[in-house]
């Protein structure tokens, strides 16, 4: 079983900053792609940002280019996401997801609270 666990989530003034941060248990993180995805209020979940198993490509929603970046470090289990720029509408829980098989992303942490004031 493969248990996600997010943090760094919090309220912020537009234009700042927040960098979340996603545990994953399981020996073999280092074969999971990881994706961060967010869901806000009475809206569907949506992608955000994905990562390959080595880290050397990323990819991107159009509306976070730029201003998002995901990372990861395979030796401490961690995938993280630094968020600048941000915009009320970034507004959203954020969640971490992993990809074990290569074909959907079948693990879940519980989400963590974005809130950008304007």
């Amino acid at each position: 079983q493969v248990q996600l666990v997010e943090s760094g989530g919090g309220l912020v003034q537009a234009g700042g900053s927040l960098r979340l941060s996603c545990v994953v248990s399981g020996r073999t993180f280092s074969s999971y792609v990881m994706g961060w995805f967010r869901q806000a209020p009475g809206k569907e979940r949506e992608f955000v940002a994905a990562i390959n198993r080595s880290g050397t490509n990323t990819y991107y929603a159009d509306s976070v280019k730029g201003r998002f970046i995901i990372s990861r470090d395979n030796a401490e289990n961690t995938v993280c996401l630094q968020m600048n720029s941000l915009k009320p509408e970034d507004t959203a829980v954020y969640y971490c997801a992993a990809n074990t098989t290569g074909q959907r992303y079948e693990y879940w942490g519980q989400g963590t609270q974005v809130t950008v004031s304007s």
